[in-house]
């Protein structure tokens, strides 16, 4: 289930979209942006250093209300690179790199290819040659 919710903030503000998930059970939970019940404001989080805990309140009606989580923020990078998304289709122009007739394109049956070794430092994918079909108007690129 996923909740959205826009505000417009003054000027000089940055506008925020947000989304949170209530089902979201790895690491921590996202906060996301909590707005105020009586005047529909955005609740910015506060220290009460008295109580030693974490508030949200409004700084236009002074609502205020005790945070239910202290994380007010996360930052979850997930970094998965597809090989084949980055190779350029312009390799086929290089004449540095070598063409091979033995491995026809899947796609188009072109027997030209150039093919070069993975630049990748993964140990678990061993030595992978990729290929690029030769042929301008499919450009195709697979692995063998």
């Amino acid at each position: 289930q996923w909740y959205q919710r826009r505000v417009a903030l003054r000027p000089g503000d940055m506008v925020i979209q947000s989304q949170t998930s209530a089902t979201t059970t790895d690491g921590p939970q996202f906060v996301g942006i909590k707005f105020c019940p009586e005047c529909n404001n955005m609740l910015y989080p506060k220290e009460d250093k008295e109580n030693k805990r974490l508030l949200y309140q409004c700084q236009n009606c002074e609502h205020s209300e005790s945070a239910d989580n202290n994380c007010i923020y996360v930052n979850k990078i997930n970094h998965e690179v597809d090989e084949m998304s980055s190779i350029v289709g312009d390799v086929i122009t290089d004449p540095t790199l070598p063409r091979t007739k033995d491995h026809p394109c899947p796609r188009c049956n072109q027997c030209l290819a150039v093919f070069f070794q993975s630049q990748s430092s993964s140990t678990d994918s061993g030595m992978r040659l990729y290929y690029v079909c030769c042929n301008i108007q499919c450009n195709y690129k697979w692995t063998e």
